[in-house]
């Protein structure tokens, strides 16, 4: 797989938070997009005061491993993203502009969508044939390429769970052993 991935604010934070985006410079090395309406997102002082998460995400823009993308104006992507985000279609939830904003550029750039956020984020990931990730599934390939063993997995699991990140097991061994055939 070498196709750029769409990070919306969710899933990128739950590696910010913990310390361990190297995680994703290391599966992914170049190929990490951040949509500006989710750098945007880092930014807000409510997300950022605890800890300089856009420092984190600079740090990783300036050594080459993430860029930032911009949604142009006029262009059927921006199109696209103001649908999702103001009037979707009848029985289609209205969405955040992080997670619209990756949705959009993973569509148009063919690329990977890294977002936890299923619920909201299913009906599109279905309507628009995209390949997508959770930070599960990243986990789980750190895991099987050898960068984490399931003891630090369980660590950074446990971390960023008491940061409140909804990851849908109580631990990294669990989601392992549930999913081990993927």
């Amino acid at each position: 797989m070498t196709e750029p991935l769409f990070f919306d604010t969710d899933c990128i934070s739950a590696f910010l938070w913990v310390d361990n985006e190297s995680i994703l410079s290391k599966l992914f090395p170049g190929r990490i997009i951040i949509p500006k309406e989710v750098y945007d997102e880092l930014s807000h002082p409510g997300v950022n005061h605890v800890k300089g998460l856009k420092a984190q995400v600079d740090v990783m823009i300036q050594s080459g491993d993430a860029a930032i993308e911009t949604i142009m104006v006029g262009t059927d992507t921006y199109e696209l993203f103001r649908k999702l985000t103001n009037n979707p279609d009848p029985g289609c939830k209205i969405i955040g502009r992080g997670e619209a904003a990756a949705i959009t550029l993973a569509k148009e750039r063919q690329g990977i969508l890294a977002s936890n956020n299923l619920k909201d984020i299913s009906d599109y990931v279905k309507a628009y044939n995209l390949t997508h990730v959770t930070t599960g599934e990243i986990m789980k390939m750190a895991f099987d390429a050898g960068y984490i063993d399931e003891s630090q997995g369980n660590t950074i699991w446990a971390n960023m769970i008491a940061r409140r990140r909804k990851l849908g097991y109580a631990s990294f061994s669990e989601y392992l052993a549930d999913n081990k055939d993927n």
